[in-house]
């Protein structure tokens, strides 16, 4: 965030309207803490402790002074005045220490600029799963419907230098960052954000302020600030420190003009001196030493009246917050299952329509065939009983012939040839008329088969209708039930009472989600190195920086951020003398 000298404030997420702003001439008379509380107001921020108004001067970093006012700062004479809210400390433990969802927020968001940025060294495989996180963040759960190929093309998740190390496309990092992404499934805003930190605080380089001194042999070195102690650093090497000191190991720090010093609680340990460049340098590193060495101190004593409360507000919330996921998931699961089957009843009776659309026209069909079989049936049938007519009168003319008398042999030889023909042909009409006989026959039980199968296509149709009906009933039954939860949330007010049991049943599902972390760590492990594994060999050696190569020699070394210094012990040591 940043604020001005005016005092201009950006708008924030939280409900509270901002404070009303005072008048030009109390605005001058501000100090630091005016301001700053103003901008924690704003964002509606309770752990202020940990956050400061950075503003630049002559190339060097400065902070806002709180008991000092502000137009008194050495601040640049352009305006508007520019102050940039910071995280100034960070946790040693970000999930045990950052209580409200907005501390969270702003040290996500700071901490995954500095990686973006390169502040902070990131090695690629851990890259690759704080961007899955960061879209876990910004996008919620995974849609394959909704998140498509190319849904990453303009988000800025890499740092360039990991991009550049390897011989892959924008689609091949998207794919493996949607991979993981699909995982994070469940998780809400805060919850990813924070596995983000949980990650994030683990590299070398987190929460670390490094400037550059000289040694009495004016050698040039790093000296570096966090929240474990001071260390000092090669210039070449922001990795590993050849020398740390923790807090609780530190009897005095001090300095004079540029002169720094630092005397160790062991006596027998030698005084380490150095110098700064400038003498507001030497400031800058004091005001970062008293503040971590206090936050230090105070994580190992009881939380404060006011840290508690934060606390137990925060797990009422993160309870409350729970139980609306559970009852929001139950619904949409509910929901879900009634458009399943609504679904499967709309699909049936789409089916059952296409059934007797077919029936209705085989039936049609059916019809028109027993139509023409019985036109059919009916000429043939007339034709039977011409040729009958025909036979009848050929043998009624055979008779007739028989009877008239033939006197000469040679009308008599040409009436039997014509009795021969008359026979023949009346032979040929009765063959004729039993064959039209048959075919008509034939065509009758065509007709009759026809008929049954009209009757049976009837019938089927009939049961169609009728389960078709049936169906329509049920599925009107079988609708979304009316006491189903509604997703209108605007118009209702939501309440929630936490009984014993309800806290007892969280608690119990806190405590399994910690054994279920603890096993998903060794697997989230093993898939960083599969990762690292699989695109080792598409890396291009000839691009790696000094830091990727320093950070591949500690990883063969075993070392780590917490295995290069001295543990801090939470009781038994002396404070320490500022």
């Amino acid at each position: 965030s940043a604020v001005s000298g005016e005092s201009r404030r950006s708008t924030s997420g939280s409900d509270r309207s901002p404070p009303r702003p005072l008048p030009p001439d109390r605005r001058v008379k501000w100090k630091g803490k005016d301001l700053f509380d103003l901008v924690c107001r704003t964002l509606g921020l309770r752990e202020t402790w940990f956050f400061g108004l950075q503003y630049t001067i002559k190339d060097t970093v400065a902070w806002l002074k709180m008991d000092k006012k502000v137009l008194d700062h050495d601040v640049p004479t352009e305006e508007p005045v520019t102050f940039h809210f910071l995280a100034k400390f960070y946790p040693e433990n970000a999930e045990e220490e950052l209580v409200q969802e907005i501390t969270q927020h702003l040290f996500f968001l700071q901490v995954k600029k500095q990686i973006l940025d390169e502040k902070i060294y990131c090695p690629p495989e851990a890259s690759v799963l704080l961007a899955s996180y960061a879209v876990q963040a910004k996008y919620g759960d995974y849609d394959p419907n909704v998140h498509k190929r190319g849904f990453l093309a303009q988000e800025e998740l890499l740092p360039k230098r990991v991009i550049n190390l390897y011989q892959m496309t924008p689609e091949m990092w998207e794919e493996r960052i949607t991979a993981w992404y699909a995982e994070h499934r469940g998780r809400a805003r805060d919850e990813a954000e924070m596995e983000y930190l949980k990650i994030a605080q683990d590299l070398e380089m987190y929460g670390v302020n490094y400037f550059a001194i000289r040694n009495k042999k004016g050698t040039e070195l790093l000296l570096g600030v966090d929240a474990l102690g001071l260390h000092i650093y090669d210039p070449d090497n922001r990795l590993t420190p050849k020398i740390s000191f923790p807090w609780n190991e530190i009897r005095n720090i001090s300095y004079s003009d540029k002169e720094f010093t630092i005397k160790p609680l062991d006596k027998k340990i030698d005084v380490f001196k150095f110098n700064s460049s400038k003498l507001r340098v030497n400031k800058l590193i004091l005001q970062l030493c008293i503040g971590n060495h206090d936050l230090f101190m105070r994580r190992r004593k009881a939380d404060s009246l006011e840290v508690q409360q934060m606390k137990a507000q925060a797990r009422e919330e993160k309870a409350r917050k729970q139980m609306e996921r559970q009852r929001l998931a139950r619904e949409k699961q509910m929901r879900e299952e009634a458009e399943r089957t609504r679904d499967e009843l709309e699909r049936r009776l789409m089916q059952l329509k296409e059934e007797a659309t077919m029936a209705n026209e085989a039936l049609m069909r059916s019809e028109e065939t027993a139509d023409l079989l019985a036109e059919k049936a009916q000429i043939t049938e007339e034709e039977a009983k011409l040729l009958a007519q025909k036979a009848a009168e050929a043998e009624q003319e055979m008779q007739r012939i028989k009877a008239t008398a033939i006197r000469t042999e040679e009308e008599k030889r040409l009436m039997e040839q014509k009795v021969l023909e008359a026979e023949m042909l009346a032979l040929k009409m009765a063959e004729e008329s039993e064959r039209r006989a048959k075919e008509a026959d034939q065509l009758k039980q065509d007709l009759q088969e026809a008929r049954e199968s009209e009757r049976r296509a009837k019938q089927k149709l009939l049961e169609i209708t009728s389960k078709s009906s049936y169906t329509s009933m049920n599925s009107s039954t079988t609708a979304l039930p009316t006491d189903l939860p509604s997703f209108n949330l605007i118009s209702e007010s939501l309440s929630f009472d936490f009984k014993d049991t309800d806290m007892k049943r969280l608690s119990m599902e806190i405590e399994k989600e910690k054994v279920e972390y603890m096993e998903k760590s060794k697997h989230l492990q093993e898939q960083l190195n599969e990762l690292k594994t699989e695109i080792e060999a598409l890396k291009l050696k000839e691009r790696e920086t000094a830091l990727d190569i320093l950070h591949n020699e500690n990883a063969s070394r075993g070392n780590s951020k917490h295995n290069t210094i001295k543990k801090p012990q939470a009781q038994g040591r002396r404070p320490i003398c500022i």
